[in-house]
């Protein structure tokens, strides 16, 4: 996906050792779509050369404000004109001091200076020993470039160049990637708490031996990093799914169909928006086995009982906060065959006034699925497509139904 298409991004390069991340980075930017224009100050160039960055960004590096290239030697107007952001990373320490003063004796800090702030954001990735970023002058620094608008985008934590341990690493490439792309996607949730489930649930039979289903979790766990994108704060009840957390995502981990309930339940209460993604287990053997069932020569199965599990929609659809719109609840139906048929039928039943179907064994395991958005007027089909993108389609419509029933 071509997630950037159309942007424009300066990315600029401050001193430290962090400058290796920033080729990976340059290189995500272009393949996501964007055109980037590398500037770096002197002392970046002392960990990794103009010439790297050019033969990645494919344009020449600026390094200098009297670069004679530019027809009226004024590249630090020119370049901010042209972006549509201003990413720094690595940002040092030293860097963001001169951020926060206004000093513009070097290109790169010249041009973010020179920047239209209204039009042009300026994107912080900072890079620093921890005791550096620690420091409360370093804290200060950034709090007050936060005031004046910036963006910061955090920091990882781990081991560091000097050999300590702790805060301060630049985030990874693909880490900074996924806010560069998130922070040009509509805040269609900005400040709103979003819940979400995802993937299947695991019914135990023996401590070995358990009943589950196909269901890979990418598409509970596209609409978390959609949400995400959206400006929610979101909480993901994920079942036993090997997916990696989409970033800035709160994730509980469960396994059972009773333990999905009640960690929603537990959230449910400060949620304004319920997506029920997971593929959760109607039933479950009336009691586990303490020890692994084995055959017995007979060529007899095991007899065994079954319970239903608690529905998990429903029970949140029918909580007072749904019921008084503080909750707007969406329910998902993984179907076989008859697909309108089932999802209305399901939809009438849970009580929600959208319901999104699917094919499951069409999707199960993919990278792309079709998706049908049911309510009470009838029924709306989001082509096939990527997870991601129709995560962030289905997102859009929410947002628009949130806002119509305010």
């Amino acid at each position: 996906m071509n997630d950037l298409a159309g942007k424009h991004v300066v990315l600029g390069l401050s001193g430290g050792i962090a400058c290796y991340k920033a080729a990976e980075l340059c290189r995500a930017l272009i393949k996501a779509g964007a055109s980037v224009q590398v500037v770096m100050t002197e002392a970046a160039a002392q960990f990794i050369t103009p010439v790297t960055m050019q033969a990645l960004s494919n344009r020449p590096v600026y390094t200098s404000q009297w670069d004679v290239r530019e027809h009226n030697n004024m590249a630090h107007i020119n370049l901010s004109r042209e972006a549509d952001a201003i990413l720094i990373a690595p940002c040092s320490a030293d860097f963001i001091a001169r951020l926060l003063h206004g000093r513009a004796d070097d290109l790169l800090s010249l041009l973010c200076l020179a920047r239209p702030i209204a039009q042009v954001p300026l994107l912080i990735a900072p890079a620093m020993n921890r005791e550096m970023w620690a420091h409360p002058a370093t804290q200060r620094n950034l709090a007050q470039l936060q005031a004046d608008g910036a963006t910061l985008l955090g920091v990882g934590s781990g081991f560091q160049a000097c050999g300590e341990t702790g805060d301060g690493r630049m985030l990874e490439p693909q880490e900074l990637l996924e806010d560069v792309i998130a922070f040009f996607q509509p805040q269609r949730l900005a400040g709103q708490q979003v819940l979400i489930t995802a993937g299947p649930t695991y019914e135990a039979i023996d401590p070995v031996r358990g009943i589950t289903n196909l269901s890979s979790g990418k598409m509970g766990f596209a609409i978390a990093r959609a949400a995400r994108e959206a400006g929610a704060q979101v909480t993901l009840v994920a079942g036993p799914v090997g997916l990696p957390t989409p970033r800035g995502v709160t994730r509980v981990d469960v396994r059972s169909a009773r333990d999905m309930f009640e960690a929603v339940m537990q959230h449910a209460q400060a949620a304004a928006l319920f997506v029920a993604t997971a593929a959760v287990a109607d039933w479950r053997p009336a009691s586990a086995a303490a020890q692994k069932i084995k055959k017995d020569g007979t060529g007899q199965c095991p007899s065994m009982a079954f319970t239903e599990n608690p529905d998990i929609l429903a029970s949140v659809a029918q909580s007072p906060r749904a019921q008084s719109g503080a909750l707007f609840c969406v329910g998902f139906a993984a179907e076989s065959h008859d697909l309108l048929a089932h999802a209305s039928a399901k939809r009438a039943r849970k009580g929600v006034p959208l319901l999104v179907g699917n094919i499951g064994p069409a999707t199960f395991g993919q990278d792309d699925n079709a998706l049908l958005l049911v309510d009470e007027h009838g029924a709306h089909e989001l082509p096939r497509a990527s997870k991601l993108e129709l995560a962030r389609q289905l997102i859009a419509n929410i947002a628009d139904r949130i806002r119509a029933a305010a």
